[in-house]
């Protein structure tokens, strides 16, 4: 089975969207991540009609927040055709819970439920921010796999966290879970934003599910041959 490389589309609004996506290739096989500058000018009804084009859907809006509102909030995103949606795993183990229920409530009859995934640590938190500023005293190894051994307990279907501990995460969590990884550069590209990066042959050897990739596609001079090419790689 292939392995979805989803690109990340950091746009905020419709215009932006609509110059990108003929560059990707045809809907159906083009996996996209909806996130909040985009969802929070346009709304739910572009990604229903995303939806309906054909283009699978990774809605990352990162819910945190006490359990009835996220349950709510899951129960709206999951009519909406998307294939992935995202919560916070700090948000603890009741909120994760909370939110795979609103998400089975809301699928419409005969449709998919969407996959939950449960953000870890963000790929932009170095070992200096867990320690300083989140005042964490363990390894971002043991930090990451805590959070994901909690989301699983809990109903999560998976996880998003760094290519670098999806090893470490196989042997101690298992297989049947959705490992999900951003920060993949490609090699040559510059690591932005990201503090924890992995190339797509990396991200392979490491057991990544799905990965994330937005700049090196989106900014690339044929965005289509950029993303044909790292999927290739990928699997």
């Amino acid at each position: 089975m292939t392995r979805p490389v989803i690109v990340a589309l950091d746009l905020d609004n419709e215009k932006k969207l609509n110059e990108l996506l003929p560059k990707l290739g045809k809907p159906e096989n083009v996996f996209i991540k909806i996130g909040m500058e985009l969802f929070f000018n346009e709304g739910p009804a572009i990604v229903k009609e995303l939806s309906k084009q054909g283009y699978r859907i990774f809605l990352d809006l990162k819910m945190n927040d006490i359990p009835n509102t996220v349950y709510n909030g899951a129960k709206a995103l999951a009519s909406l055709g998307i294939t992935y949606t995202t919560i916070h795993a700090l948000g603890g183990s009741q909120m994760i819970t909370a939110a795979k229920e609103g998400l089975i409530a809301g699928t419409p009859i005969g449709k998919n439920v969407p996959k939950l995934l449960a953000v870890t640590e963000l790929t932009s938190i170095s070992d200096e921010i867990l320690h300083e500023e989140q005042n964490c005293n363990l390894s971002m190894e043991q930090q990451v796999l805590s959070l994901t051994e909690t989301a699983k307990k809990a109903g999560a279907d998976g996880v998003i966290c760094s290519p670098l501990e999806v090893k470490s995460l196989r042997q101690n969590v298992g297989d049947n879970f959705l490992y999900v990884t951003p920060g993949i550069r490609p090699a040559g590209n510059a690591k932005d934003d990201q503090s924890r990066v992995a190339t797509p042959a990396q991200a392979k050897e490491w057991g990544s599910t799905a990965i994330v990739v937005g700049r090196p596609i989106t900014r690339a001079t044929n965005p289509e041959a950029a993303y044909e090419a790292i999927k290739k790689e990928f699997n």
